[in-house]
């Protein structure tokens, strides 16, 4: 790991599954701010990627360079397909996790996280960090750990209260077996259920120490804030205070929600984050949320924080994972104005918010969505429950409504409930094609910053990621900040 002689001043983003890709973190970090690459979803995306022909042989490249023998040559046996797939041709699926899962699985996912932040850390020696959902609980002890073989620099999470985060780093890099708790519902009062992790179970000899990287937590209110750092398992580093108009999941709104005329969720008073709170409790913070302009950063900069954190400009740069035609037609809409995100209180299963581009031909239209046929292959956005057998199973409000309901879960819970798994995945041309021929469509998210991205642009039809660092440094600069 490469010890940053100064902390960050501009943090990019970790968008989505893929969004925050290896390129975009390693061009990030080569120009002096911290590259985030996305965990989320990572091993189905890499697998996906190999079975597409591993297009310039970077992941072959990657795979060369992981410690454990034998793993990267299993996986380049069971999924790499030289020519890519067939037309047609459905992707080979991953198990879906479970509390406990075998060495291989494990393995996979390990190796997945070690190629992905391996290349972003490649011909440079800026720090790179990755970032994990808290609620997606399953693969994260696994991607943390391939993270950490790989020589990440930062972890940054929040999606939920990553309390356990900072010790099971402490253990991992100790090499040491690790737990979490499993937020399941209907358990007893006082009953816990673990999900574990051992590195000695994916290591073919003795286990490394590791560098232990800097963890930061993505909060939106200052109790949280304040909790994480009086109560976590191990070290917090610092915060990253996230605000409702960032992109991708939202924390709810504080107190009893309301609604507008569009179906969203209203934030007021309460979910303003008090800045002087956060700074007294001693560590470095970033502004997230609606931080994409010049302004901002300067703004962050004098109510004390270490600077902000970026997505939507990060995600429409030319070194970002979403599809060229993608970017370029939000490019042209929002230079005419035309371009729309909508907070949708009911597309995640999760029960979060979620912020939704408005296009047709995606899951955004009612029409696509109400003609897709519900399935659940991938399963990162389940929900554990205690079954009636006093084990743990799973369920997800976006999977057939009969299916959910006889798992016990709510009919009620099913309205508007969106495949979100495999429309992130959609959204990076490696949608699948179910056995019946459809196509899963795609559902992009962007903060509300989206709407900005024309004057950003100031006529040009495209831009990259150091674009985005002259733009955003430009004002504080020339102010002597």
């Amino acid at each position: 790991m490469t010890e940053p002689s100064a902390l960050p001043t501009i943090i990019q983003g970790g968008m989505g599954v893929g969004v925050s890709n290896w390129r975009l973190a390693r061009t990030v970090s080569t120009n002096g701010g911290l590259g985030v690459v996305s965990g989320t979803g990572l091993d189905s995306l890499f697998v996906r990627r190999l079975q597409d022909g591993d297009v310039g042989g970077h992941l072959r490249r990657a795979m060369a360079h992981f410690p454990i023998p034998g793993v990267a040559e299993a996986a380049l046996e069971r999924y790499f397909r030289p020519g890519g797939l067939e037309p047609g041709e459905g992707y080979r699926l991953l198990p879906m996790y479970r509390q406990v899962v075998d060495a291989a699985r494990h393995q996979l996912t390990v190796l997945a996280n070690f190629v992905e932040v391996h290349l972003a850390r490649e011909g440079h020696d800026g720090p790179v960090g990755i970032n994990l959902l808290t609620k997606i609980q399953l693969p994260n002890l696994g991607s943390l750990y391939g993270a950490m073989l790989a020589g990440v620099d930062y972890v940054l999470m929040g999606a939920g209260i990553p309390r356990e985060i900072p010790g099971a780093l402490d253990g991992l890099a100790r090499g040491e077996p690790v737990a979490i708790t499993l937020d399941a519902t209907g358990l007893e009062r006082g009953e816990r259920e673990m999900i574990p992790f051992d590195p000695a179970q994916i290591h073919d000899g003795p286990v490394p120490e590791l560098p232990r990287p800097r963890f930061l937590a993505i909060v939106a209110s200052n109790s949280l804030a304040t909790m994480l750092s009086r109560k976590s398992t191990g070290r917090v580093d610092g915060f990253i205070i996230e605000g409702p108009t960032a992109g991708g999941h939202n924390a709810p709104p504080r107190g009893k929600t309301t609604f507008n005329e569009r179906g969203e969720p209203q934030y007021g008073p309460r979910d303003v984050v008090d800045l002087d709170g956060i700074a007294k409790l001693g560590r470095p913070f970033w502004i997230a949320g609606g931080a994409g302009h010049p302004d901002r950063l300067r703004e962050a900069l004098a109510a004390g924080a270490t600077g902000i954190q970026v997505g939507t400009l990060f995600a429409y740069c030319d070194e970002s994972g979403l599809p060229a035609e993608h970017k370029r037609d939000v490019v042209l809409a929002s230079q005419t104005g035309e371009i729309e995100v909508v907070t949708d209180g009911r597309a995640s299963p999760t029960g979060f918010p979620f912020k939704a581009v408005q296009l047709e031909n995606t899951l955004s239209s009612d029409q696509v969505f109400e003609s897709r046929p519900r399935c659940c292959d991938l399963g990162y956005l389940r929900t554990p429950y205690r079954n009636e057998r006093g084990g743990v199973s799973f369920r997800c409000a976006s999977e057939p409504i009969e299916t959910f309901v006889k798992k016990g879960g709510d009919r009620a819970e099913t309205v508007g409930r969106k495949c979100l798994c495999n429309a992130l995945m959609a959204n990076l041309d490696h949608a699948q094609t179910q056995k019946d021929g459809t196509v899963e469509p795609a559902l992009f998210t962007a903060g509300d910053d989206l709407q900005q991205l024309g004057r950003f642009l100031d006529g040009r039809t495209s831009y990259s990621a150091t674009d985005v660092l002259a733009y955003l440094r430009g004002s504080t600069e020339a102010a002597g900040a």
